[in-house]
């Protein structure tokens, strides 16, 4: 599968993210990114400051050194419960806090945190102003453009004020509203429309502030195009679900050479964590569930995906399952031979 890799890389402190995502960004999902590219920055899944407070923190927020820059996105408004959690995120060893205000399932809805505290830009600043009291690390904000019938103009710049004037380090704004009235959290991703002219205008009008752009990015090619004049882009289900486009990103967006020579490499190089994995009592498809859209459109990839999907769930499967589902790929010798031969993915 050929790629673009012509693009000029963007010089500075321009930052790639991966997005944080419920039940796909766990540890093993970061370890398997940070082989990808050594420069992507890094989320957990959402955790909520009470489960933190209360809950298996090793569990919750275990995490491995090379992960770093590795960033900890937390949920909830309440300033006490979030200045805590903040506290015990640093003693772990983030880079970052990242607060959820965009989030629009009925869980975060029930839970006045989320995308609904959109409306409450005033609460927000409260929260931010908390964390930034008890931590010396950065504390982001990620939220949307608006929610419902909220103006997107007001709505995204009395946020982004508010926060701003409470210490918030960073802006990450997916550009859609989010309605938490008849649409369901995947309808969300899709339905309200884009509008990335409204995160532009808010960059115009603070350019001081570091603002990163999320939401409805299908490569690095949108990602770079539609960035513009923004301090950096993330990307969500585009990069999880095709993850050898983060072999470019050191390349493309960095002007750093890739931290290996191709996906059959990179997987090569991570099947010592894989293996001490395995060693500590886990399962195979703890890891390689994470895995599944590595080599998507190559030949072999559909049996890749099969023998990942089956085998690896079987107990007791090890690393020879990875490697027979790696097997199946056929390793390109030229693009011409790729057309004449086509896929079976």
């Amino acid at each position: 599968m050929s790629r673009n890799t012509t693009s000029a890389s963007i010089s500075g402190t321009f930052r790639f993210s991966v997005a944080p995502m419920m039940e796909w960004t766990d540890r093993h999902c970061r370890a398997f990114h940070r082989t990808l590219s050594r420069r992507a920055w890094l989320y957990t899944e959402m955790v909520t400051a009470p489960a933190i407070i209360h809950g298996d923190r090793q569990r919750l927020l275990g995490f491995s050194e090379p992960e770093h820059p590795v960033i900890v996105q937390l949920g909830g408004s309440d300033p006490k419960l979030l200045a805590e959690a903040a506290r015990i995120c640093v003693d772990f060893g983030y880079d970052e806090i990242n607060l959820n205000v965009g989030c629009p399932s009925d869980r975060v809805k029930g839970g006045n945190f989320g995308a609904c505290l959109m409306r409450d830009p005033a609460l927000v600043a409260v929260c931010v102003a908390a964390m930034k009291t008890a931590v010396a690390i950065p504390i982001t904000v990620k939220c949307r453009i608006g929610v419902d019938e909220q103006d997107i103009e007001e709505a995204l710049d009395a946020l982004a004020d508010q926060v701003l004037s409470e210490g918030c380090d960073r802006l990450i704004v997916h550009a859609r509203k989010a309605w938490l009235k008849g649409l369901s959290p995947k309808e969300n991703r899709e339905i309200p429309p884009l509008d990335y002219d409204r995160v532009r205008r808010l960059k115009a009008r603070l350019s001081h502030v570091p603002i990163e752009l999320n939401g409805g990015l299908a490569t690095l090619d949108d990602a770079l195009r539609e960035s513009g004049p923004l301090d950096g882009v993330m990307l969500g289900r585009a990069a999880y679900q095709d993850p050898d486009l983060l072999l470019e990103v050191d390349a493309r967006v960095h002007g750093d050479a890739a931290p290996h020579a191709d996906a059959f490499a990179a997987v090569e190089a991570f099947e010592p964590y894989v293996a001490a994995h395995l060693q500590a009592g886990g399962r195979l498809h703890d890891i390689t569930r994470h895995m599944l859209g590595l080599f998507g459109g190559r030949p072999g990839a559909r049996t890749y995906r099969r023998t990942l999907a089956t085998e690896a769930l079987v107990p007791g499967a090890g690393l020879e399952v990875l490697r027979k589902a790696v097997a199946a790929i056929r390793r390109p010798q030229s693009s011409a031979e790729d057309a004449r031969t086509g896929t079976d993915g």
